[in-house]
């Protein structure tokens, strides 16, 4: 596996994590943890992150 094809997978797999949590925050879903309930504010930071990772995978892609 060449950078390019690699940068262009872990870009996908992020921005698909990303809008999954997006999804979550819009439809105001629950996510437990075994009996832990996850805050709403762990998809918000999650959607930063993730769409921060994925557009920097999208733009090394770019630059090999």
């Amino acid at each position: 596996m060449d950078k390019k094809m690699y940068f262009f997978i872990s870009g996908l797999i992020f921005a698909i994590v990303a809008i999954a949590h997006l999804f979550r925050i819009i439809n105001q879903s629950s996510v437990y943890l075994g009996t832990w309930p996850v805050p709403m504010m762990g998809s918000w930071v999650c959607v930063f992150v993730a769409g921060a990772l994925s557009y920097c995978g999208f733009k090394l892609m770019g630059q090999v």
